[in-house]
């Protein structure tokens, strides 16, 4: 199958951090700034809107490799930013390098990997796992 993507492409999503996102709240630190899983989720929005929307209908985008760096904090009331670009293309794999900056300075990087997937059979195959675990 053919996709309509080319390195090059870039995303972004932008949040506020909130007592929502804090380390607290996500459990993964003693401290109220910004949460390194939040950062996380929102590089991985970020890649998503560099690409999904390009791709034919009834196709999207997973996660499958994440390598990232989160270098500074970010306190409640600050907004955040992540930029995606689109760097590699091998097939239905996809690399990203990925970027997060707060109102003062950058506070991530890292790389990010997607793979291209027909949604209707990853989902068939995920109802078929949650079968197994009913019998």
């Amino acid at each position: 199958m053919e996709f309509n993507l080319h390195t090059g492409l870039k995303g972004e999503k932008s949040d506020t951090v909130t007592d929502q996102n804090t380390a607290i709240r996500y459990g993964s630190g003693g401290a109220a700034v910004y949460a390194t899983p939040a950062m996380v989720g929102l590089m991985e929005a970020a890649c998503l809107s560099a690409v999904d929307p390009l791709l034919p209908k009834g196709m999207a985008t997973v996660g499958i490799s994440l390598n990232i760096r989160h270098l500074a904090a970010t306190p409640i009331g600050m907004n955040v930013r992540a930029e995606a670009e689109l760097v590699e293309i091998a097939n239905k794999r996809l690399v990203f390098n990925i970027q997060a900056f707060d109102d003062q300075e950058k506070i991530g990087e890292g790389s990010h990997e997607r793979f291209i997937i027909d949604l209707d059979k990853f989902l068939k195959k995920s109802a078929d796992k949650a079968k197994l675990v009913k019998e």
